[in-house]
């Protein structure tokens, strides 16, 4: 029986408690009769579940918590079936159990009778499944690249930390990103002072000059490094030593997750290319090719919002504050949506506050004004940022218009000034 023909006068209410194995469900008819069963993880059972639902006689509408990616293929079974399909926040489930039950004990069924009743309540979320929706390949991409990014990240760390300490603390004033190429591939010839240290300044010189760069007097700089190699306080350790062989295998490592990051850039900016959003969102100044793909891949279609306050809440940047009877919180960042998108506008507003020319700047400027020195002021400057590049980022592509330098200067900003629109303390 199709969702169509179907009466919306009563309602079959179906609460799902996700797990790696096995799912609870609880069914709840229209006279109040309840019904717990599992559903496993098998096509087989999957089946048999949809079937179930198609027979039952009124409108059926399912609830799920999302609990890692175990939800996702039963969500899009129900989905392609026609079924109505919400989800309710994990958050939301913990807190209504303690009230509801007054006790942290928690278990399957009781998480199903949570479920349901925020589902009756309706406190309930769009479920956005990306391979429906055409964003599932920019995810994985998106995904795929900071599961690089972490790895590279913690293997940067790892170096500075142990190996650099050890065999050569000079050379880390040499190496203060971890976007620095040039760094692995001339450890990985020049591990320790003493593999400099081997030739004369002329012959090192020679060697070195095509693996650092490009480098302003380039000459200069490789003689004060092999000058430096001469007075180093790293322990002296052989060159061809089992602790200099695992230190280069840690280099090779480095440098394969920064081809590896090479690939998947190449990759997100050949496949969205023709992506309008995408065009749009490199428009503003301090996003480029994989902040614009972290945006598309976490939020999806920008348009489905109705207001751009909603999508601040979504990314966590909308405020918030605590207040009672005439005692009033400090207001401050919510912090409950996406932290991928809270960190790309962070990212990206650090960018442009240091271009020229562009109101983030502007405005960046304007909030540091009263006192440039204040570290404090600083980061509320910048989170203010943030938050304005999230809703220039939500105008450019609802009106499908690339992004105007200073346009809110001529333009009038609404009920709330602009010095007002975002403040945190």
């Amino acid at each position: 029986m199709t969702t169509q023909m179907k009466t919306t006068q009563e309602i079959t209410w179906i609460a799902i408690d996700i797990a790696k194995k096995w799912n609870i469900v609880l069914v709840e008819e229209p006279d109040g009769k309840q019904r717990h069963f599992k559903v496993a993880n098998t096509k087989s059972d999957h089946d048999r579940f949809v079937a179930f639902l198609d027979q039952q006689p009124n409108l059926c509408k399912i609830a799920m918590e999302p609990t890692g990616d175990y939800h996702r293929p039963l969500g899009y079974r129900l989905l392609t079936a026609g079924l109505e399909v919400v989800f309710v926040s994990s958050l939301a489930v913990a807190r209504v159990r303690e009230a509801l039950f007054n006790s942290w004990d928690k278990n399957d069924r009781k998480d199903a009778m949570v479920i349901l009743h925020l589902l009756k309540q309706g406190q309930t979320q769009f479920y956005h499944e990306p391979l429906l929706c055409g964003i599932q390949d920019i995810q994985e991409l998106s995904k795929t690249y900071t599961q690089i990014a972490l790895a590279r990240t913690r293997l940067y760390h790892s170096i500075q930390c142990h190996y650099l300490p050890l065999y050569w603390p000079e050379f880390q004033r040499y190496w203060h990103t971890s976007r620095a190429d040039w760094v692995a591939t001339f450890l990985g010839e020049f591990p320790i002072p003493a593999a400099v240290r081997e030739h004369d300044c002329h012959t090192f010189v020679q060697k070195a000059w095509s693996l650092i760069g490009r480098k302003v007097n380039k000459r200069a700089w490789l003689e004060e490094l092999y000058e430096m190699a001469g007075h180093t306080i790293g322990l002296p350790v052989c060159p061809d030593s089992i602790a200099i062989q695992t230190f280069q295998m840690q280099l090779v490592r480095y440098q394969s997750l920064l081809n590896l990051r090479d690939e998947v850039e190449a990759l997100a900016e050949q496949n969205l290319q023709s992506n309008p959003d995408f065009i749009l969102l490199k428009s503003i100044p301090g996003i480029g090719s994989i902040l614009a793909m972290v945006i598309i891949a976490e939020a999806g279609d920008l348009r489905r919002f109705g207001h751009h306050r909603q999508f601040l809440k979504y990314c966590g940047l909308d405020l918030s504050k605590k207040q009672s009877g005439k005692t009033q919180g400090p207001a401050h960042l919510s912090k409950r949506g996406n932290a991928q998108l809270r960190y790309a506008f962070w990212f990206a507003g650090r960018v442009a506050v240091r271009m020229r020319e562009n109101s983030f700047r502007s405005k960046y400027e304007r909030y540091i004004q009263s006192d440039p020195t204040s570290r404090d002021r600083k980061r509320k400057a910048l989170t203010a940022v943030a938050a304005k590049m999230a809703r220039v980022a939500y105008a450019v592509v609802k009106t499908g218009k690339p992004y105007q330098a200073y346009f809110e200067s001529a333009v009038p900003s609404g009920s709330i000034p602009l010095k007002r629109a975002v403040e945190v303390v």
